[in-house]
């Protein structure tokens, strides 16, 4: 399992989960071990806030989505929010398609969406 695929930093209460736009091509199964990955680290300890950093992802499909909310209903139980950063065009269409955009907080910038949870750089 290459841990490239997802990199995850901790900005005191904040973890940046950040997805390389090698997430694209990854197999489902592949996403699935990804967000045992991820979601194993935060339960660990859990922060109070996440950001999805997606600038370097410019689109998905339905298995990053589904990555997504099993980050979601995660970091729910802890207490935890989730906000998304540097969704690309084609992803906040998806997002607003499939209604998540209402689920969660869409900022253009890490910076915003970090400064939105609380913390700071």
């Amino acid at each position: 399992m290459s841990a490239e695929s997802f990199n995850i930093e901790r900005h005191g209460e904040i973890a940046v989960v950040t997805p390389s736009a090698k997430v694209e091509e990854m197999h489902e199964t592949m996403i699935e071990q990804a967000a045992r990955m991820v979601i194993q680290s935060l339960k660990t300890d859990p922060p109070a806030g996440i950001v999805v950093d997606l600038s370097q992802v410019t689109y998905f499909g339905s298995v990053f989505v589904s990555f997504l909310l099993r980050c979601h209903s995660q970091a729910r139980k802890h207490g935890s929010e989730i906000v998304l950063a540097g969704a690309s065009e084609p992803a906040r269409e998806l997002l607003k398609l499939l209604d998540l955009e209402t689920l969660w907080a869409i900022y253009d910038t890490r910076q915003e969406a970090m400064e939105a949870l609380g913390g700071s750089d």
